[in-house]
């Protein structure tokens, strides 16, 4: 190699890898994330999901032309706080973007979650990196109609849960919370995860169905999921981004507020009977956080090494 290739191969590694690093850096920087259990609706659709067969998942997917791959994206930036004048009425589950516009369908028939009014919930919100900011837990309100749109008015003004900065252990936050009594049938919880460390707010919402407390159909614990297949790592690794992984850790309260044991889990079932709401298996109810959670932003370093590796190749070449 002469001197002036030598120089060449020099400045090209140079300018390379600064920009490996902005990469590095930025790649795991956003707070990617969604319930899990009790299972939202872009979860169980997913590719990743237990119920993406389902009747109501089917007709998600062909409304949305697309499927839920990034599961964990659902996010608005700059809301700030002002949910109710941003996104609009019928678009509640979606954030309001087109990508996920499936999630909004008017059915009853979502997959769902057999919960106890007025019991204990722990909350799993699968994430790939630790955020700060603010889980805001809504309950839609007596007479909600899972038939119509769901719109602000089907939502209290004040979340009946509001958890600030939990810890994220295993992949996921575990949100401790009791849920507000007097509501039984098909309800929907909406959870916004306001970042105070990213400008996004991330919106979900997860189907349940409530039973009067202390009735034969709430508070029954779930098994745990069985090992994650190589089909879902696989997946993962393709879209760049993480899959919630197989281990099932024992729910912890996310602030002194929300301490004390899950006392209401319910039972978790598989495929429902023809013209039933689909139960969230025990995957979905079990499933941790991401396994992965710098898939992203070592795909995208890979990707710069590639290119830059090809950039010093041509120079030398010169």
């Amino acid at each position: 190699m002469d001197r002036m290739t030598a120089h060449r191969t020099a400045l090209a590694a140079a300018a390379v890898a600064p920009l490996l690093l902005t990469v590095w850096a930025a790649g795991p920087a956003q707070a990617h994330g969604a319930p899990t259990y009790p299972v939202s609706r872009v979860y169980a659709c997913s590719p990743d999901g237990a119920q993406k067969g389902s009747t109501a998942c089917r007709a998600a997917v062909a409304a949305n032309g697309a499927p839920f791959t990034f599961w964990d994206n659902v996010r608005v930036g700059g809301v700030n706080g002002r949910d109710r004048q941003v996104i609009p009425d019928g678009k509640l589950c979606s954030g309001g973007l087109p990508a996920y516009k499936g999630l909004d369908l008017a059915r009853s028939d979502w997959p769902s979650t057999r919960l106890g009014a007025g019991t204990r919930l722990t909350m799993t919100y699968a994430s790939t990196i630790a955020h700060t900011g603010t889980f805001r837990l809504y309950l839609t309100k007596p007479g909600y109609d899972s038939s119509k749109p769901l719109t602000w008015s089907d939502i209290p003004a004040r979340p009946f849960a509001a958890v600030t900065d939990p810890p994220l252990t295993g992949g996921a936050y575990r949100i401790g919370a009791t849920l507000p009594a007097g509501r039984t049938g098909h309800q929907v919880l909406l959870t916004i995860w306001q970042n105070s460390s990213t400008e996004d707010t991330y919106y979900s919402c997860s189907d349940v169905v409530l039973a009067a407390a202390g009735s034969s159909s709430a508070g029954h614990t779930p098994a745990k999921s069985p090992s994650a297949s190589p089909a879902s790592s696989a997946t993962a690794a393709r879209s760049g981004r993480a899959t919630p992984s197989s281990s099932a850790e024992s729910p912890s309260a996310a602030s002194s507020s929300a301490a004390g044991a899950d006392a209401a889990t319910p039972k978790a079932e598989g495929s429902a009977a023809p013209g039933s709401t689909p139960v969230a298996s025990t995957t979905d109810a079990a499933a941790g956080g991401p396994s992965a959670p710098l898939l992203a932003g070592g795909a995208a370093a890979v990707l710069v090494l590639t290119g830059g590796a090809a950039l010093v190749a041509r120079l030398r070449r010169r």
